[in-house]
Formats: C-alpha cells, structure tokens, sequence
C-alpha cells in the first residue's frame, strides 16, 4: 500500500491579515471623510444659490416677456413678502404691475432651506422687482450681492452672486468682488 501525502488548503485569511487590511481601512477612512464632507457642504451651497438664481432669471425673463413688473421677495409662508433680509426662509415671486405689492398670486415658491445655511442680502435686501424691461427697480445698491453662507461659517464654502441695476446677476466665490 502506497502513502499519498494529503495537502490541505485552507480558505480564509488569517488573523494577521485582517488585523492589517482593517488598519488600512482606517487610515483611508480617516483620510476621506473630511474631504467627503467638505465636498456635500460645497455642494449644497451651490445648490442653493444656484435654485436663488435661477429664480433670479425666471423673474426677470417673466417681466420682459408678460411686460409687467415682477417682484421677487422673502417669503416665509409662501403667500405674502415677509420684509425680511432672511431668503433661507423661502422666497416668492409674482407679478406686480404697480409695484405695491398687494393681491400676491405667486407665479412661484421657493420653500425655506433644509439645511441650517443662510441666504442673506446685503443692504437688508429683502425683495427685488424687475421692471418690464428687465432691469431692476429701486435695488439698495449696484451691484446688491446676495450669500449663502454655511453654519458654522466656512468662508470656503460661501457662494455668492451679485444682481447688478441691469437687472443682471454674477456668481462668485468668498473673497470675490462683495462676496464675504
């Protein structure tokens, strides 16, 4: 009778090489995750200013074409101007051919943020109308920059864009032109 030698193989890592895979793991881990978090606060700034200003557009190119003024303003309830300088609240725009500002019909609603970041004008900005022509009209200042910033302040993170008495609008980062 002939021996035959059995080999064995054995499937699975040993304890050694988990123990170093895992440190790996969380070193990358360590690395990443702030970048990770920089990089959704970014990005949620963006998006942010970004829907401000497209509807920075929609009411400029909503004057011109119906050829009535239109009013963008802070809104926290979505049917009245609130006269605040607080635009995270929410914002509406409708038309408003006599510039008073009474029998608001939003053509439409931007809700209150669901972040904790804030939406603030400079000059206490608190509506902007646009004439049929599209320029702005009675604007606190030229150009009036409007910033949204994070909480806690992240000057990194602020987006910025700046409406001019053209009735145009200028994206910045913090630190350019009035952008804080």
């Amino acid at each position: 009778m002939v021996f035959q030698k059995q080999i064995r193989q054995y499937i699975g890592f040993t304890t050694i090489e988990l123990v170093v895979v895992m440190a790996i793991a969380g070193i990358l881990i360590a690395i990443v995750v702030p970048s990770f978090q920089a990089a959704i606060k970014i990005a949620s700034t963006t998006r942010e200013i970004n829907a401000f200003v497209g509807d920075l557009g929609f009411a400029r190119a909503e004057a011109i074409k119906e050829g009535v003024s239109v009013t963008m303003c802070a809104s926290s309830n979505g049917t009245s101007c609130s006269g605040s300088n607080n635009w995270q609240n929410g914002w509406i725009i409708f038309s408003n051919p006599g510039l008073t500002g009474t029998n608001i019909v939003p053509l439409r609603k931007q809700l209150a943020f669901t972040s904790t970041d804030t939406l603030i004008g400079d000059n206490s900005t608190s509506a902007i109308n646009f004439s049929l022509e599209g320029f702005t009209i009675n604007l606190p200042g030229n150009p009036v920059t409007f910033a949204v910033q994070t909480v806690p302040l992240v000057a990194s993170y602020t987006q910025c864009t700046a409406v001019n008495n053209a009735g145009r609008h200028v994206n910045q980062k913090s630190g350019t032109g009035n952008c804080p």
